[in-house]
């Protein structure tokens, strides 16, 4: 296999990361889903979105440019991993929300908002990806969390504030728990994910595809989010079974036909720092 070019940048986390290779699976999108009904759950934290932009009109946009800045902080230079991070920070610093029960008024940026967004989305690509079959063992998991300290910084946050392993991880979520809450943001993103508004003609499409696939994402939530939205979800077992035939579906698509999908990150990479820089499960033991 051809070396991968040592004069190139590699990145934030480069090709020897866990989070290299695992960001180069097709679960990835039914993981982001997954991570918006979970952040909506937090009152303060969805109030930042619902309150600053007309989500169900740009729902579709907020989530390609969540893809775009895990992409280009995942796949693309350092100096790429930056200018994404500071370009976050500054438009966390110009948006504020307004709680409706007490008339307070707080900024997007609080740590506790930004660690609560930060912590969905990243324990929710790690849960779909290993109960979907990706193989990361107990080690690849707890590697992934300490990697993503780095971009938990990159949008305001102190690395040393950011749980680091799956122990840390599930101590936060327990703490956190009591704050969570399915107001009418939630309920309002919940109605998006389930039945988003699409042109006449990709009707069908919502109907056979888009809603199988809000459903996984949202049959994957923890019991609790559950018992939040008041929406009872299949036996654990049998979620787990979809989630594995799917995996096991998206995968069997040739990885260079997947990444042809704009803006190509991960073939960006490869053009960069070569062939051997490709992401793969297999590679996750080296």
């Amino acid at each position: 296999m051809a070396a991968t070019r040592s004069n190139a940048d590699p990145g934030l986390f480069g090709p020897d990361s866990v989070t290299w290779q695992a960001h180069g699976d097709p679960m990835m999108w039914i993981a982001g889903i997954r991570a918006l009904y979970l952040q909506a759950l937090h009152p303060r934290a969805v109030r930042g979105v619902t309150q600053n932009s007309d989500f169900r009109r740009d729902a579709w946009g907020r989530l390609i440019r969540t893809a775009g800045f895990v992409g280009t902080t995942t796949y693309g230079t350092t100096e790429d991993a930056e200018r994404a991070g500071a370009r976050v920070r500054k438009i966390h610093t110009m948006l504020g929300a307004t709680d409706p029960g007490t008339g307070e008024r707080y900024g997007v940026d609080e740590p506790a908002l930004l660690l609560w967004v930060h912590c969905a989305e990243i324990g929710s690509y790690l849960h779909v990806l290993r109960r979907s079959g990706y193989p990361l063992t107990d080690a690849h998991a707890d590697r992934y969390l300490a990697e993503h300290r780095h971009s938990a910084r990159l949008v305001g946050l102190d690395p040393e504030a950011v749980p680091g392993d799956r122990s840390e991880l599930a101590a936060y979520f327990d703490r956190v728990r009591p704050e969570l809450a399915a107001g009418a943001e939630a309920h309002e993103v919940d109605d998006f994910l389930r039945n988003p508004p699409v042109p006449p003609l990709l009707v069908p499409a919502r109907a056979l595809l888009w809603r199988r696939v809000a459903h996984l994402a949202y049959d994957s939530l923890p019991p609790y989010a559950h018992e939040l939205y008041g929406r009872p979800a299949p036996p654990p077992a049998t979620v787990t079974r979809r989630l594995r035939a799917t995996g096991t579906l998206l995968r069997a698509i040739p990885a260079r036909l997947r990444w042809q999908l704009p803006p190509k990150h991960i073939l960006s990479a490869m053009a960069r720092l070569g062939p051997a820089a490709r992401p793969a499960p297999y590679k996750l033991g080296r």
